[in-house]
């Protein structure tokens, strides 16, 4: 069985788990031996953030995997069915035309208070929209709502394949203890997952995760 943590990352921590600097890292609240950031998410950024073994890290963060993840984006104004659709077709970046994305309007939104609070100003709204990428393109999110004229003040992951953040509240993280596709036996006795299994895994789970069992 492999370990894979599910942290909810505060706004200003970085995705890493030492720090020349002296900033807030991850070491500040997941205290785990040989574990690793499964992808990133970036210092002003909140929300998922998975960690994992060497092994179970590369196979879910490798680019070729084009797992989806999904954001919460708080925008300054009131963002517009133009600028939605888009989105959904895709940005022109400095460096070439982004994947289509799925968006949605978000109304109501409930989360944790940010410290610090974001900048508000009195004469322009803000609203809400989920925004679910495959691509992990440098500041991706923010550069693509700028694109369409609706710059990014919140940004929160709320999931990373089949994970989701849930309710985790910011600092707090649970375990999941899956196996992977090709996992070796890792104790005496314990029988290597047979050719018809695996094929049925990676029927029900493409990203060639099995099943996991949740610890808290």
């Amino acid at each position: 069985m492999a370990m894979l943590i599910l942290l909810n990352k505060p706004y200003g921590v970085l995705s890493q788990f030492t720090d020349s600097q002296g900033r807030p890292t991850l070491a500040d609240y997941v205290r785990k031996k040989d574990i690793y950031p499964a992808g990133r998410l970036d210092f002003d950024s909140e929300g998922l953030l998975l960690t994992a073994d060497g092994a179970l890290q590369h196979q879910i963060s490798h680019p070729k995997k084009k797992v989806a993840k999904t954001y919460w984006v708080q925008v300054e104004g009131k963002i517009s069915a133009d600028a939605l659709t888009a989105l959904d077709r895709g940005v022109l970046l400095k460096e070439g035309r982004t994947a289509p994305a799925r968006t949605r309007r978000l109304s109501d939104v409930k989360l944790w208070s940010r410290t610090p609070p974001i900048r508000e100003r009195k004469s322009i709204p803000t609203s809400w929209l989920e925004l679910t990428i495959c691509e992990g393109r440098n500041r991706q999110v923010r550069r693509m709502t700028a694109a369409v004229g609706f710059p990014t003040l919140r940004l929160v992951r709320m999931a990373i394949g089949r994970w989701h953040l849930g309710a985790l509240k910011p600092g707090e993280y649970r375990i999941e203890e899956i196996f992977t596709v090709n996992q070796a036996p890792s104790k005496p006795g314990q029988k290597r997952i047979p050719p018809q299994r695996q094929r049925q895994v990676l029927a029900e789970n493409p990203s060639g995760l099995g099943p996991r069992r949740f610890h808290r």
